[in-house]
Formats: C-alpha cells, structure tokens, sequence
C-alpha cells in the first residue's frame, strides 16, 4: 500500500540515494574529526610554554662556567628551564615517554 502521490520506491531506488549519503556522512565526520583533533592537540608538541615568543629557544653555555656538573632539562617541562628540575618523571608517566636530563660533568683529571 503506498500513499496517493507519491511515487513507489524499489529496493534499487533506496540504494541510489542511501550509499551517497552516507558515503558523504563518513567522509565529513572523518574531516571534521582530524580538522578538530589537529587544533587542539598539544601532545604532539613538545615545547608547551618555554620562550613561545621566540621562533627557535636556543640557550648556549662556556664550558668553562659549568663547574664541575650541570643537567640540563630535554623534556622542556622543567619550572628552572634550561636546568632540569626532574619535570621529566611526571612527563613520562603521563606520556610514556623515556626522556631524561642532559648531564654534562667535568671529566677527572
């Protein structure tokens, strides 16, 4: 029984309209997702706060003002940056990253 008017549609004819919606359904959500996923992810990044002012954060040291040790942050999470203040145990619990410090000592004479 199909109501007077409106043309009867076939199985075929359900097919010729449903595939393309819902192909083009899949294909937006699948843009809309990576589109919202790219603007908000800051895990791929892995200078979060540090000198975001700056186009590259490059800090240089004599050798000769080390002393005997210093550690260095490589996790760019450290409050004492460039110095490491262990920032880098909770960035890898967190990530499951294996970053540590940067130790560079004086060799014994």
């Amino acid at each position: 029984m199909h109501m007077r008017g409106l043309p009867v549609c076939t199985f075929s004819d359900h097919l010729t309209i449903a595939v393309p919606v819902a192909v083009a359904a899949a294909v937006g959500t699948y843009l809309l997702t990576r589109y919202l996923s790219s603007r908000s992810d800051s895990k791929g990044k892995v200078n979060l706060e540090i000198n975001k002012d700056n186009a590259k954060v490059v800090h240089s040291f004599d050798i000769e003002d080390l002393g005997k040790k210093a550690v260095y942050c490589r996790c760019w999470r450290s409050k004492k940056f460039p110095y490491c203040d262990g920032a880098h145990a909770k960035h890898n619990e967190e990530t499951g990253d294996n970053v540590g410090p940067l130790i560079i000592k004086r060799r014994d004479a």
